[in-house]
């Protein structure tokens, strides 16, 4: 079936989509769409390889871990010939992947990180993952459930996991030491991170902590307190209406974190996550908040200055129970491609889950195994060895019990979402408005966005 262009509704949402991302819609001619999924064992036309165009977004030494993954992939076989293509950073691929979109010029895979997963079901271009895994009898279960639960809508897989994170607490030994706090109880609450790091800050070497103002730790704080970000089951039991970044959670979560600014046992170092891990490795911070991707760079470069310690996500005394929500980003399969080189895409996607493939992932770049049998590998268990701090995170992924509020919220505008929410934290932190009067507008000013968007879509 061909389709020409989008219909004027599909326009709008996408529009909106990008708003925040600064990007513009292109449109074209549509080439042979299918949603079929493929039928296991069915043969190629052609002895020539199938030729496989992925997307992706990793940048810096991750290029180079993509590229060795796709030519171990090619050299395994010769039925498929995977191209991997360097679209730059997540927004730059997003807007390339829509100018592509109704042509023959986009790629079979794309690399999409998890804020927008709405928007990819949404523009109907995409072919579930469930599809081949149904087709295949491919074996779910070997996914990480927490991991692969974030991507899951309906009981329906709709991307397969690639890069996944999640935050945790980097705290620096020998500050605890030096301010009287035992090196190896890293505080699990909002309150004992108060406790140490004014305790750090009176010692008079470094100020106690540093946030990164970035919308991803207010929603992870949502999740480890049993919350939900939007309402109708953080938009996974029916498209979200309303933003609820003016609960509780988050009153309570700014609150707090305003203290700590206030009296300075925290510093206020702006929105780059960057700057936030340069005062951290410099020895002028003693706690931060990052990405477990970031693990490897920052004890590495902590190295012959002080030990690097880490610790679960903090949250409040009386918290509900919660965990983290895992970030990076998952493939999606295009449906304007072949049958036989969706097929020819599944095989490629299957070999980037196989345990071995997963574990060099791991090592390599930091973000964890999408499968589990991958903690199995000797390469994986000796990574360990030498980065102890990376059980934590582990840890802190396998104890968190799967719910809405855990899997993350899903609505069509998030990366402009995120950046409202950022906005709100810096009004809060520079004295302009009370956390509650800030959330109260960011949340006011989301849900119009969200119900715009929804309106677009139905």
């Amino acid at each position: 079936m061909r389709k020409k262009g989008f219909t004027g509704l599909l326009m709008a949402s996408i529009m909106i989509f990008l708003a925040g991302c600064n990007v513009n819609m292109g449109e074209g001619d549509g080439a042979k769409k299918t949603t079929e999924a493929p039928k296991a064992g069915e043969s190629k036309a052609s002895s020539a390889p199938k030729k496989v165009v992925f997307w992706h977004a990793m940048g810096g030494s991750n290029t180079k871990v993509v590229e060795q993954l796709v030519t171990d992939y090619n050299s395994s076989q010769n039925k498929v010939q995977v191209e991997a293509v360097y679209q730059g950073s997540y927004d730059d691929l997003l807007s390339k992947l829509k100018a592509s979109m109704g042509t023959n010029e986009g790629p079979s895979v794309v690399q999409m990180y998890e804020i927008g997963s709405r928007f990819m079901i949404d523009s109907k271009a995409i072919t579930p993952m469930q599809n081949f895994i149904d087709a295949d009898k491919w074996d779910i279960s070997q996914l990480e459930p927490n991991i692969a639960g974030y991507y899951t809508l309906g009981g329906k897989l709709y991307s397969m996991p690639f890069n996944t994170s999640n935050p945790i607490l980097y705290y620096n030994k020998d500050l605890f030491k030096a301010a009287g706090l035992d090196p190896a109880k890293p505080p699990k609450t909002y309150e004992e991170l108060k406790t140490a790091a004014d305790a750090i800050t009176k010692s008079g070497k470094a100020t106690g902590a540093n946030f990164a103002i970035y919308g991803w730790f207010i929603e992870q704080f949502f999740a480890n307190q049993g919350a939900e970000y939007v309402n109708n089951g953080n938009g996974r039991t029916s498209p979200a209406t309303e933003s609820l970044v003016n609960s509780d959670a988050g009153v309570k979560t700014l609150t707090w974190w305003k203290d700590l600014v206030d009296t300075k046992a925290a510093n206020n170092l702006g929105r780059k996550t960057d700057d936030s891990k340069k005062a951290f490795s410099a020895g002028q911070v003693g706690m931060i908040l990052e990405s477990t991707a970031a693990l490897k760079g920052l004890v590495d470069s902590a190295a012959g200055k002080f030990e690097v310690g880490t610790g679960y996500l903090p949250k409040p005394a009386d918290a509900k129970e919660g965990g983290v929500v895992v970030g990076g980003a998952s493939l999606w399969m295009m449906n304007n491609r072949p049958d036989d080189e969706q097929k020819a895409t599944w095989d490629f996607i299957k070999f980037l889950t196989s345990p071995k493939e997963q574990a060099y992932w791991h090592i390599n770049t930091g973000y964890f195994p999408i499968t589990k049998k991958a903690y199995d590998d000797d390469t994986v268990k000796e990574n360990l060895k030498k980065f102890p701090q990376f059980q934590t995170a582990i840890d802190q992924l396998h104890q968190t019990k799967l719910n809405t509020a855990t899997q993350g919220a899903v609505i069509g505008v998030f990366p402009e979402a995120r950046q409202i929410v950022e906005g709100a934290i810096e009004e809060v932190l520079n004295n302009k408005r009370s956390p509650k009067e800030a959330l109260d507008g960011a949340s006011k000013e989301i849900s119009s966005k969200i119900q715009q968007y929804n309106k677009t879509v139905k």
